[in-house]
């Protein structure tokens, strides 16, 4: 009998420590994305002009007035990306006029919504000529 409470607590803990692993990784995967988007926004930022404003990139909030400043966009659009279903499209139409405006196809707006190709589209918009 205390074997098998022996055999489920190192079972627990073996689970557990996966967990923990698991965990982290998930945890450093998410933190370089946030340093690859807001790298790749202050990119944009300062192809298009924005150069006072491209640390803007680096602050939640501040970061989706950057994407309007960029877009050219209302002020008001803030709004709409608090509604869920609407904010998709406000960004695909925010990206779309950010990719014009760096002189790109506005299709390329249409791949925030593809996964993996975003990433590759922002850094072509930050880092291309």
């Amino acid at each position: 009998m205390a074997m098998f409470y022996l055999y489920n607590l190192i079972v627990a803990a073996d689970a557990e420590g996966a967990s923990t692993c698991f965990s982290c990784g998930i945890c450093f995967l998410d933190i370089g994305i946030y340093i690859f988007v807001s790298l790749a926004l202050m990119g944009i930022a300062n192809r298009l002009g924005l150069e006072d404003k491209s640390w803007w990139a680096w602050v939640p909030f501040l970061n989706l007035l950057l994407l309007i400043e960029m877009a050219g966009a209302p002020l008001w659009y803030i709004l709409l990306m608090f509604i869920p279903i609407v904010n998709l499209v406000v960004m695909v139409m925010i990206w779309i006029s950010i990719c014009q405006a760096r002189g790109k196809p506005g299709w390329w707006g249409a791949l925030m919504l593809v996964p993996i190709a975003n990433f590759i589209m922002m850094g072509f918009l930050a880092w291309a000529d």
